[in-house]
């Protein structure tokens, strides 16, 4: 299991900024029949364990002479340097269930572009499971799709032992389009054809109306 260790704090409010300087991100750690803590942890070594861990995977984070089981549950950025700014864990019991957003991690990419425009509908699921259990990602496979037209809907997707998905099973992950110079023509040759139409009603209009005119003239 990935690890963090993480110190109390008392600075709080803009102060904090203080620990930012100092290479630190300020966070809080809590949880249900937990007290919540201020505490801090190393920028370093946080965005290592978030690139490894992501937000669905438990970690442990050491406070002290103890230590917790822990998911990363939400993150602040600064806007333009995009670095932690503050970080929420949230302790969780490893015999009960939690629900988080585990991303997709998609395969099989190429195969599906070579046929037409893979259209990405979701990048995440919502599943159930018991802390140990939680996957890092979901794996799928976009080279199932073979036709335009062709999608990958939830109910399709395989998880692994003990989680399951709060998603509506028809719900759409993916979706194969026709490429677009194919999709471009089709509507270029029906609006030529209409065109073509249009312009001939136009010209018998007018040759009545001028047949009209020459009539009442005699």
């Amino acid at each position: 299991m990935e690890s963090i260790t993480a110190e109390l704090r008392t600075i709080e409010g803009k102060a904090v900024s203080t620990l930012r300087d100092k290479g630190l991100v300020p966070a809080v750690v809590y949880g249900k029949d937990q007290k919540t803590e201020m505490i801090t942890v190393p920028l370093i070594d946080f965005v290592k364990l978030w690139r490894h861990a992501g937000e669905s995977t438990v970690v442990s984070l050491k406070m002290g002479a103890g230590e917790k089981n822990v998911l990363i549950h939400d993150i602040s950025f600064d806007p333009i340097k995009g670095t932690p700014t503050h970080i929420d864990f949230y302790v969780v019991d490893m015999k009960r269930k939690v629900r988080v957003e585990v991303p997709i991690e998609w395969t099989g990419e190429d195969a599906a572009g070579k046929k037409g425009i893979l259209v990405k509908v979701l990048h995440a699921l919502h599943v159930e499971a018991l802390p140990s259990d939680l996957p890092h990602s979901v794996s799928i496979d976009a080279s199932v799709l073979h036709n335009p037209g062709d999608t990958i809907l939830i109910g399709s997707v395989a998880l692994p032992k003990g989680v399951v998905v709060l998603n509506d099973a028809e719900e759409m992950i993916a979706l194969l389009e026709a490429p677009k110079e194919a999709a471009e023509e089709a509507p270029t040759e029906a609006f030529s054809e209409d065109a073509i139409k249009n312009i001939e009603v136009v010209e018998r209009g007018k040759k009545v109306e001028e047949g009209a005119e020459e009539a009442a003239a005699e």
